[in-house]
């Protein structure tokens, strides 16, 4: 039986602060115009640099480095070519305060496909390293995909994060439900605040940008790299019985690796079916396969994360203090 979404009271619904932006999509457009930089002084590879915008908390989210470096691999290659695959490992976390250096490596240009390899760094330690293939168009005798899943409700029938987040007093609640690029709706309710009332392995949101992005594919592909670290380990806490602001968790990206199999616009809505095949040894692994609405396949995505419960006596003193809450989701990332 389908779970049931909360909606506000009447006359408790959310209401949005006077300091919201009116278009959080802005904020995505800012993070992929980067800046040509001074080649590397000793390789003379291609260099750009990245900011981060404004945020409640300290580190940069993994979903924006990832786009970033994309874009930055993009502007390297010729423009009829297009990234269908990336492979990143996260390898600290980034400091939303200081800029990012991207360093881009031609790693082969062919007569289809381009490599290229980029690193993100600050302060001369790397915090990213990201290979991606472009490719040019090609048509082919092989065409099949899975199916998406069939019974799903419609975007518009479901809340949206401010729904579920809004009328919350703590600076990231209200930094998710109204300062996010992407308006976000889970298929079924969301664990921010309360875990799942069914344990299931399986987690489903529809995404899209609050307004429209420019025609241009590269940068609706990286827009859909950031998107697509937002909620892929959800399968993972979800089968457990777990919720963001479980007290003493913590949660991290490790790496993170996509397919792009047919253009997609992220300004329309996109269906993200998660699973997760496997936790153990503080590591789970979050699967996604990415839909537009009429059931074309455009992505697979992958990644491993650290999550990390404490155990008994850590457990309790955990639960004591309050220690875990919504600063968990600042440490995923916003």
């Amino acid at each position: 039986m389908p779970q049931r979404h909360p909606r506000p009271r009447p006359g408790h619904a959310p209401v949005r602060p006077a300091s919201a932006p009116k278009d959080p999509t802005e904020t995505l457009r800012g993070i992929l115009e980067l800046t040509p930089a001074a080649p590397d002084p000793v390789t003379g590879q291609v260099r750009f640099t990245g900011t981060t915008p404004r945020q409640t908390h300290g580190r940069v989210f993994g979903g924006q480095v990832l786009a970033q470096a994309l874009a930055a691999a993009s502007r390297t290659v010729p423009a009829a070519r297009s990234a269908h695959s990336l492979h990143g490992y996260f390898i600290r976390p980034g400091d939303a305060l200081q800029p990012i250096t991207f360093t881009v490596e031609t790693l082969r240009d062919g007569r289809s496909f381009s490599v290229r390899r980029v690193l993100a760094s600050q302060n001369e330690k790397a915090i990213l390293a990201l290979t991606c293939s472009f490719q040019e168009p090609a048509g082919s005798a092989l065409d099949h995909q899975v199916a998406m899943p069939e019974g799903v409700p419609r975007p518009e029938d479901l809340p949206t994060t401010a729904d579920v987040l809004g009328a919350i007093n703590h600076p990231v609640a209200q930094e998710w439900a109204w300062s996010r690029p992407f308006d976000i709706r889970h298929v079924t309710p969301a664990i921010y605040v309360e875990p799942a009332a069914e344990t299931e392995n399986r987690n489903m949101v529809w995404m899209k940008t609050f307004t429209p992005l420019a025609d241009d594919p590269a940068l609706h592909l990286a827009a859909l790299t950031y998107a697509s670290d937002y909620t892929l380990l959800e399968p993972i806490l979800r089968q457990h019985g777990v919720a963001w602001i479980q007290p003493g968790m913590s949660v991290a990206s490790l790496d993170h690796a996509m397919w792009f199999h047919r253009p997609a616009r992220v300004d329309q809505w996109l269906l993200y079916v998660q699973d997760s095949p496997s936790a153990q040894g503080a590591r789970g692994l979050g699967t996604g396969a990415v839909f537009t609405e009429d059931g074309t396949l455009v992505a697979t995505v992958a990644q491993e994360g650290m999550i990390r419960l404490p155990e008994g006596a850590a457990a309790r003193r955990a639960r004591a203090r309050g220690a875990g809450g919504l600063e968990v989701l600042a440490s995923k990332g916003a």
